[in-house]
């Protein structure tokens, strides 16, 4: 016997016919440099125009690389942030069986070189703003055939093509390749901020998967009368995927280039009616601080229509998300990486809870359960399964329609994260976590940031998360630092809110003691003006360690 429904591939080229056919008019609409102030800082102009006009140069953009001579599964990489041209690019590369290749372009420049290199770009469609990069990028980058500049191309740089001369004298229809679903269409690479970064190669399936399941009620309930905001680079795991599941529903797109500020974040948030808004911690925590300075001056902004901001990247602390809710912000943690495409779990509140009582803001706080298709797992360091008490950490193993299962020409590193149980291959995500018994995950910490305290495990983040909650905090890192007896102890990192007097560590420590066992609380704090992060905004623990690798507690 066999089944009697029929074999439909799950591409791309899908998405995005169904985006023009029946939603020709939802409009896509981008903040772009319009010039410089005085202080040479970019002033915003707004592009806008339609799904119907997105597709079509979309089509140009598949016709201009076939005739450049790009073939089923060269690489074609991107070097640019949030607006029009990058979402065309996300149709039009894949659509011609090529490899969308998206470059975050806040790595050190040795990694670029390294990333192009190792993936072997044929064509790089860059921003002007970058432009300036070429010079020292190309020489080292033989693969590179072609360049093209999206947005007015600098004059400085002869022999650079112009992005939209180039798809300009291409004609709008385009005989699509035959594709299978598993082809290729996109590759990302971890941030790297442990050795060389690490590809991932998605496929058009993966990518079709991902996106039906990310619009789902229970995750990020993206249907087409909304209006997304992506804050998160497109350059960075294809802004989670939020480009293909908005044209995927025909939601209206709204991207802000490089104003993520929170002033101009929250202007376009209210000036173009937005539903929903994805992003990491960092950028909630400014987005909150501009409502509130809006809101005490008398000039408030209308984001009445906004019903979600999804938080990821990092744990967000259970303060702010409280403290979103109050100004009518309502924070929606979910969890994923580049090796997931990214989506993984989502912390959507059981039926019967509150979303604003301390039971809610207990779930709320934590990144949730697996999406459909997605499966984890928390283990200890002999693969048996944790206890799911909430309590129990275990290392976090995830399986599913979208999770890579190895790196792209990376036999070393595939090995190291490939775990083998229960004759399935999982991944081996190098987060700790607790899972409780109704199975909701809670992220304790990376594997290499946990602090071990008499043989014990202190969750740096569960501090951290706590001690932003403090009144005097605006951000805190905790990183271990050696101890003559306990061989490891907190050391708690701390910028403190402006006109906020700095507190001392009696007091921090009193604050945390509500919450945790006296031996968790750190013995020393150091005050920073400013905490450095990763390319992706989170908190670089490395570099802390680095800078405080001679501090030294006394017995």
């Amino acid at each position: 016997m066999h089944s009697t429904i029929m074999n439909f591939p799950l591409t791309i080229p899908h998405i995005l016919q169904r985006a023009e056919r029946y939603f020709p008019d939802r409009e896509v609409v981008s903040l772009i440099p319009a010039g410089v102030n005085e202080a040479g800082q970019p002033i915003p102009g707004k592009h806008k125009y339609t799904y119907r006009q997105m597709a079509a140069r979309a089509r140009q953009l598949a016709n201009a690389l076939k005739e450049a001579g790009i073939q089923k599964g060269d690489r074609v990489a991107t070097f640019a942030v949030n607006h029009f041209r990058h979402l065309e690019a996300y149709f039009g590369i894949p659509i011609a069986g090529a490899v969308l290749h998206t470059v975050n372009v806040r790595l050190h420049p040795e990694q670029l070189v390294y990333i192009i290199n190792h993936a072997q770009d044929r064509i790089l469609l860059i921003d002007n703003v970058f432009a300036r990069m070429l010079p020292a990028l190309l020489p080292h980058c033989p693969s590179i055939e072609k360049v093209v500049i999206m947005g007015p191309t600098p004059q400085s740089i002869p022999g650079m093509l112009d992005y939209d001369q180039w798809i300009g004298a291409q004609p709008t229809t385009f005989d699509f390749p035959e594709l299978d679903e598993n082809d290729p269409a996109g590759m990302c690479y971890t941030s790297g901020t442990t050795g060389h970064p690490k590809g991932v190669v998605y496929s058009h399936r993966s990518t079709v998967l991902h996106s039906l399941a990310s619009a789902l009620p229970d995750a990020l309930n993206l249907k087409h009368a909304d209006s997304l905001l992506p804050v998160v680079p497109m350059f960075h795991v294809n802004a989670w995927g939020l480009p293909y599941t908005a044209t995927m529903v025909g939601a209206k797109q709204v991207f802000a280039s490089v104003f993520s500020d929170g002033a101009s974040l929250a202007k376009l948030l209210s000036e173009e009616q937005c539903t929903r808004t994805a992003g990491v911690p960092t950028i909630w925590m400014g987005l909150l601080q501009e409502v509130e300075r809006a809101i005490q001056a008398g000039t408030p902004y209308d984001l009445s229509k906004l019903e979600m901001l999804v938080v990821g990247g990092s744990a967000a602390p259970e303060s702010l998300i409280r403290a979103g809710d109050k100004l009518g912000l309502h924070l929606f943690h979910a969890w994923g990486m580049t090796e997931t495409h990214p989506l993984g779990t989502c912390a959507s509140v059981p039926v019967g809870v509150d979303v604003e009582s301390d039971e809610g803001y207990h779930y709320r706080a934590k990144q949730g359960i697996p999406v459909p298709l997605v499966e984890i797992r928390a283990v200890d360091g002999d693969l048996n399964e944790v206890p799911h008490d909430g309590k129990t950490m275990g290392a976090l193993l995830v399986r599913g329609a979208w999770v890579s299962q190895e790196y792209y020409n990376n036999p070393e590193g595939s090995r190291a994260t490939q775990v083998r149980l229960d004759d399935q291959v999982w991944f081996d995500t190098g987060d700790i976590i607790t899972i409780d018994e109704e199975g909701y995950m809670a992220i304790q910490d990376r594997a290499k940031d946990l602090i071990k305290s008499g043989g014990e495990w202190i969750s740096s983040v569960d501090l951290e998360n706590a001690l932003m909650g403090h009144p005097a905090i605006a951000e805190a890192a905790v990183i271990a630092t050696p101890h003559p007896r306990w061989e490891e102890r907190p050391l708690g990192v701390l910028v403190v809110k402006p006109g906020q007097e700095q507190p001392s560590r009696e007091d921090l420590n009193a604050f945390l003691a509500e919450k945790f066992a006296k031996w968790w609380l750190p013995d020393a704090y150091v005050f920073v003006e400013q905490i450095p992060r990763t390319t992706v905004g989170k908190f670089l623990k490395r570099a802390l360690r680095d800078q405080f690798k001679d501090f030294r507690l006394e017995q």
